[in-house]
């Protein structure tokens, strides 16, 4: 995105470089500062998972999702916290860094991809929690019907996490210099983020919606992405169309981000 950069000798390699220290700079200080340090990763989630289990499974009849529920919740429930905790991040990209920014000789994209890269190894350091459920489900669960079983779904894991990453970059062009354009935006983005929580498939399906509210509902570009992320455990969740909604409004996200961050570029490092 810099002009000055673009083009040079080694850019890809410098900025990949690069990408890897500053990610992990923000691992290392997530972790080392915190007296749990990456059982946070793992307790988050799985705090989260219990309560919401415990509420649509012991306080209220669930007619939603799928059993065994756990699974079905954790599943779709660590990439939310991935999303969430980049979206969250991004309002704060360019803040926060604000000197480095100004000064950095590498493209300033780097300030969001750093987040995209530190929050999405967090998910994976998450994932020994859905891993817990499916043993503890596999052992103790006697009835058929309620035992999860892995199956070639599976390889759709990948898929989702490379959508979700693309989605994430495109977000990120996009939120972080309207952030520092329009401090509001930051609280905005907050409220937003609640309430997409309930607009995504996270505790039900795309599917388990009424009539209209089905279609309406696989236009949010994490469902067809959530869905991918349940096939190995339940593949009769496959929704072509959510999954073609889902890719075609990644790629449009993306291309937005990429515009919108080119444009505002230079009037961002005015502001900072």
């Amino acid at each position: 995105m810099s002009g000055s950069t673009v083009g040079a000798p080694g850019t890809p390699r410098r900025y990949l470089h690069s990408l890897w220290l500053l990610s992990a700079r923000d691992l290392k200080v997530r972790y080392s500062t915190s007296f749990l340090g990456y059982l946070w990763s793992v307790l988050d989630p799985l705090v989260m998972s219990a309560i919401y289990w415990f509420v649509f499974t012991q306080v209220f009849h669930r007619d939603v999702g799928e059993e065994p529920y756990i699974i079905f919740l954790i599943s779709a429930l660590l990439p939310w916290v991935w999303f969430n905790a980049a979206v969250g991040d991004f309002t704060r990209a360019f803040k926060k860094d604000a000197r480095l920014v100004r000064s950095t000789a590498i493209p300033r994209t780097i300030w969001v991809n750093r987040i995209v890269l530190s929050k999405g190894v967090e998910y994976l350091f998450s994932l020994p929690v859905l891993a817990i459920f499916i043993v503890v489900n596999v052992i103790v669960e006697k009835d058929p019907a309620q035992t999860v079983h892995i199956g070639w779904g599976a390889l759709w894991m990948p898929v989702a996490v490379l959508m979700q990453t693309i989605l994430l970059v495109g977000l990120g062009l996009l939120v972080a210099p309207l952030c520092v354009m329009y401090v509001d935006l930051e609280r905005t983005t907050a409220l937003i983020l609640r309430a997409l929580f309930y607009a995504t498939p996270i505790i039900y399906n795309v599917t388990d919606l009424p009539g209209f509210a089905q279609t309406l509902g696989a236009f949010n570009p994490l469902a067809g992405i959530f869905m991918l992320y349940r096939m190995p455990f339940f593949p009769e969740q496959w929704n072509p169309f959510a999954l073609t909604v889902s890719a075609v409004m990644t790629v449009a996200i993306f291309g937005l981000g990429v515009w919108v961050f080119r444009t505002l570029e230079r009037p961002v490092l005015k502001e900072l």
